[in-house]
This record gives structure tokens, C-alpha cells and sequence, in this order.
């Protein structure tokens, strides 16, 4: 018997998501076939209809007002939709719905107002579509926009910043030895490791002929690794312009390497000292534009001073609208020059790749590795890449 109970509950609870799913225009026909079973919604399904509604059913006037409202005076009403939302659905579900409510119900024009920020729920697409819009933002709403954008930056921070600086770390930051003792400086590890064959059993210790110490005065400038990041702005880039001004700050951080950034669309903006504060560097570009690649590898060479030891990052979407051949001319001369170039393509919709794939097909031809990688997985490409080692196995493009 309670088995058949269990069962019930679960074509109830079917039946219902259905009927949240198409709205209140069916629910006579659902009443209907349920053969008696009770499907009327709760009080928090009541909400979640009303919210549905609120964008998806035509004509409807709950929360936001009628079709294509979202202005004025609705906005209060807007933002209480805003928080029954959040409420409500988990956060992936959050995403979407407002992403849906900003293209079908008007709310642009809306969302730089205080009240509606602070009910946003944190989103790279909207962070994307904030930047586009960031000319337009009105005096009183700069504050609010700054720290919608700061929010989304900690989030993908706490995703990468460990995981990069232990890439990082891992590669490169092998310092000699050194010849002048110090205890401080001890390099336990090569010490112990090199002097494992002169255990003493008696003793129950290592005794090594020789101690390891790092070496800890400070690499000079051309010791330390290159990494540029040639960064595309154009309109379709706002995720990808994202990741890859936080990546920038966190890599900027790091002493062990010099990390120089540089922003292109037709013109070229270099970023390199903005990477102090991962928003001040989002606010510095300017998405929209269109596109000349060629030119800003051009520009970027002169940050090439010992190419073994440089890696050079372009972020595109290859969409070239300048010199497509001098473009490919440029990457062949830079990786044979003893430059590692990576080719990192552009992502949008949380992840999905978007580039000229004729172009990537061309790249990857020259044996230059050519990736649409997802942020996760961006420390491990990272670190293969300052080992030298293969990179197959990522995502990269055949």
C-alpha cells in the first residue's frame, strides 16, 4: 500500500512540473486526466508559476507588467520578481530565467538601477552584457554595476586563483641552488632525496654528504618567464574578456613571471598596468569593436625579449578582419622563433566554443596548439604548457 502511495506521489509531482512547465492555460485540461489525483499547486509552486509567467506566458501583467514593460514605475514590482526568483530556484535555473526575462520582457533598460542590481543574481552572460553596455551605465548606478562585477570576479577567483598559482608554481618556480648555507633556504626535499642512500640504519637517520640550499637571491628580469595575453574585444568575446582579465591579475600577481596584457579590437589598448584590480582591468576594455589580430601580434612583439622563455596567449575568436594571411605569418614566425604561442578560442553561453573554425583548422595545421578550453580547465593547460609537455587530451582543435 505504500508503495502504491509512493508511486502516486511521484506522477503528482510529474504532473505538476508539466503544469508549471506550460503554464496556466492547461491546467483545466490537467485537472481532467488526473483521474481524481489532487494536483493543485502549494503556496511556493503558486510563486513559481507567477514567476514563470511573468516572462514566458504571452500577455501576462504578474510581477512585471505587461509585454515588453520592465520601465518606469514597474521596477519595484520587478525587483520583488527578482527576489521570489532567487527564492525559489536553484541557481543554474536563476541563470537562465533571468537571462530570459532581460531578452523578452525589456529589462535592460532597467538593470543599471540600484534596486534591480542588487537582486541580479551573479552571472558571467549578464556580466558579459553589463561590460557591453558600460558607456551607458548612469552616474548614480556606477557604484552598484562595480560591485555586481567585483561579485562575479571573487567567484571565478575562488574557481582559479589556487589552482593557476600551483600550475604555476609546479613549472617554473624551480630556483637554483644555492652555495651560501642557510637554514631558511634548506631545500629539504633534493636534500633528503639525494641523500637517501647514506641512511643509517643504527642511527635510524639520513646522514648526506651534502646539503641543498635554494638559492634566494631575487631572478633577474630576463631569467623569469614572458606570458602575453592577446586579448580580442570584439562584441562576441564578453565571456571569454572575463576569464581571461581574472587569469591576467592572478598571473600578474606572481613574481616568478612578467605578465603583460594587451586589449585589440581595429586599435589596441595595453592593460598591462591595470592588472592591480581584476575589475578596474574589465573596465578597461572596450567590447564591441572589430577585429585585427595581425596587428596586435605585431604590437606584442616587442614584449618578446627571450623567446624560450616567453608564451604567447591569443584570446579570439579568429574572426581576423584585417590580414588573415600576415596573421598566420606572424604565429608560425613567433613559434619559430622558440616562442610557445597557444591559441585560445572563444567561449560564450557558460562554455560553448564560438570561433572561425576554417581559421582554427589553419592554426593547428602550423602545430600550434588551438583550444577551446573551458575555465576549468585553464591551470592545467597553463601548467603543460610552461613544462613543455604535450597538450593533446584538452579539447584542442585536430
Amino acid at each position: 500500500m505504500s508503495n502504491i502511495k509512493e508511486e502516486d506521489k511521484e506522477n503528482v509531482s510529474k504532473v505538476k512540473r508539466w503544469r508549471l512547465i506550460l503554464g496556466e492555460a492547461v491546467e483545466k485540461d490537467f485537472e481532467e486526466m488526473s483521474g481524481g489525483m489532487d494536483i493543485a499547486l502549494n503556496k511556493d509552486e503558486l510563486l513559481m508559476d507567477q514567476a514563470l509567467a511573468a516572462i514566458y506566458n504571452e500577455g501576462s501583467e504578474s510581477y512585471l507588467g505587461s509585454r515588453g514593460a520592465g520601465r518606469g514605475k514597474s521596477s519595484p514590482h520587478i525587483s520583488r520578481w527578482l527576489g521570489d526568483v532567487r527564492n525559489l530556484f536553484d541557481k543554474d535555473l536563476v541563470r537562465i530565467i533571468q537571462a530570459d526575462a532581460m531578452e523578452r520582457c525589456g529589462l535592460k533598460q532597467l538593470m543599471f538601477e540600484p534596486e534591480i542590481l542588487e537582486n541580479l543574481e551573479p552571472d558571467v552572460n549578464l556580466a558579459s552584457t553589463i561590460l557591453l553596455l558600460k558607456d551607458q551605465v548612469p552616474k548614480q548606478s556606477k557604484e552598484g554595476v562595480r560591485n555586481f562585477i567585483k561579485k562575479i570576479v571573487e567567484e571565478i577567483n575562488k574557481l582559479l586563483e589556487s589552482d593557476l598559482k600551483r600550475a604555476v608554481n609546479a613549472s617554473i618556480n624551480k630556483r637554483q641552488h644555492s652555495p651560501i648555507p642557510s637554514a631558511a633556504a634548506l631545500d629539504f626535499n633534493t636534500t633528503i632525496k639525494r641523500g637517501i642512500k647514506n641512511y643509517n640504519p643504527s642511527l635510524k637517520r639520513i646522514v648526506p654528504e651534502h646539503y641543498y640550499f635554494f638559492d634566494k637571491q631575487a631572478k633577474t628580469a630576463a631569467s623569469k618567464y614572458t606570458i602575453i595575453l592577446d586579448i580580442d574585444q570584439s562584441g562576441s568575446m564578453g565571456e571569454s574578456v572575463i576569464y581571461s582579465s581574472i587569469m591576467s591579475c592572478i598571473l600578474a600577481s606572481m613574481s616568478a613571471i612578467n605578465t603583460r596584457v594587451v586589449a585589440f579590437d581595429t586599435n589596441i589598448v595595453d592593460l598591462s598596468e591595470k592588472t592591480e584590480d581584476p575589475v578596474d582591468l574589465l573596465f578597461g576594455f572596450q567590447l564591441g569593436g572589430g577585429t585585427d589580430i595581425n596587428k596586435s601580434i605585431n604590437y606584442c612583439k616587442k614584449y618578446i625579449e627571450n623567446p624560450k622563455k616567453t608564451i604567447f596567449f591569443l584570446i579570439s575568436d579568429l574572426m581576423e578582419g584585417g590580414n588573415r594571411a600576415g596573421m598566420l605569418r606572424n604565429l608560425l614566425e613567433l613559434k619559430e622563433s622558440g616562442v610557445t604561442v597557444v591559441c585560445l578560442l572563444a567561449i560564450a553561453d557558460g562554455g560553448k566554443p564560438y570561433y572561425d573554425a576554417q581559421m582554427a583548422t589553419k592554426i593547428a595545421a602550423m602545430d600550434i596548439a588551438c583550444f577551446a578550453c573551458t575555465p576549468e580547465k585553464l591551470p592545467l593547460l597553463l601548467e603543460k604548457t610552461l613544462k613543455g609537455q604535450e597538450l593533446k587530451g584538452l579539447g584542442g582543435i585536430e
